[in-house]
């Protein structure tokens, strides 16, 4: 079996084998916006992708310290049982040991990600972590939201109003100020870069009280039917903005044409449940061992 590294004129025919392969609804309907936002990375974040002869399978891996990320694998469904994956994942191990790495993980390498880990459903995808002799260490979930059940906030706005906090549509121009917030108050690692991609991809909500950001809510950065990410500063909190700003993101993928949501990484759940009635529903195992 031959493995090359991917090149741009690979793309077409990762995204088809994308389209073809993860074929749970939920990735189905946007294998090809999966597949440009891992294209589409961090800036400086080292990477490793490779094909397999034939265009039958691909694998996309990335790197974070010494830490490797597999991002993707996906086999064309009559090419399965040859090794193929097998071969994608142990060469980009190898790979990712020769940068540095000294554990590989299958699990989503925030801020750019497909999913949290291996959703439970792909059967096949855990039987090769297994077979592999990748370990479980963690589960994460999603949580879902019917989006024609989601009401509007104007009540509770007009509340926040009353109160002296605006909450409106972030522009771009919004964007140094929203990057300073959520590194400020939620680690510069992650969401400075997400909700930057929320502006330019998909829309963010914000709430202030004069010139002070208070907090934030965003959906589309990795891709339309994600919610997140979404902060209030510590002194704001217990005011209802959060609950705002997440119907506001809700309502917008609604009108996009989507019916559902999907909330990642889902947490607080009982904020979420209650808050608009969603359920956790896609689960995701993460698996991790050592290399080099």
């Amino acid at each position: 079996m031959e493995i090359t590294p991917y090149a741009p004129e690979h793309r077409l025919a990762v995204t088809a084998l994308a389209g073809a392969t993860l074929d749970l609804p939920e990735d189905a309907a946007e294998a090809t916006a999966i597949v440009n936002r891992l294209l589409d990375p961090p800036a400086g974040r080292p990477t490793v992708r490779l094909v397999s002869g034939g265009g039958t399978g691909a694998c996309f891996a990335s790197l974070n310290g010494a830490t490797g990320y597999v991002d993707l694998v996906m086999v064309d469904a009559s090419a399965r049982r040859r090794g193929i994956a097998r071969g994608l994942v142990t060469a980009a191990e190898r790979a990712l040991a020769e940068l540095g790495a000294t554990e590989v993980h299958i699990a989503g390498h925030a801020p750019c990600y497909g999913w949290p880990g291996i959703d439970v459903r792909y059967t096949p995808a855990v039987c090769l972590a297994l077979a592999l002799g990748y370990e479980q260490y963690r589960t994460g979930w999603n949580m879902t939201v019917d989006l024609a059940a989601v009401q509007d906030p104007a009540a509770a706005e007009a509340r926040l109003a009353a109160a002296g906090v605006t909450v409106r549509r972030a522009d771009p121009v919004d964007v140094p100020a929203l990057r300073e917030f959520a590194g400020t108050h939620f680690g510069a690692g992650s969401w400075p870069w997400e909700v930057e991609q929320c502006v330019v991809h998909g829309a963010c909500h914000l709430a202030a009280r004069g010139d002070e950001l208070l907090g934030f809510a965003g959906w589309g950065a990795l891709r339309p039917s994600l919610f997140g990410p979404m902060g209030t500063a510590p002194a704001a909190q217990g005011m209802g903005i959060g609950g705002v700003l997440l119907r506001r993101c809700l309502i917008d993928q609604r009108a996009a044409g989507l019916t559902t949501a999907q909330i990642g990484w889902a947490g607080p759940v009982a904020f979420y449940a209650n808050a608009v009635g969603a359920r956790i529903e896609r689960v995701f195992v993460l698996y991790r061992k050592g290399v080099g």
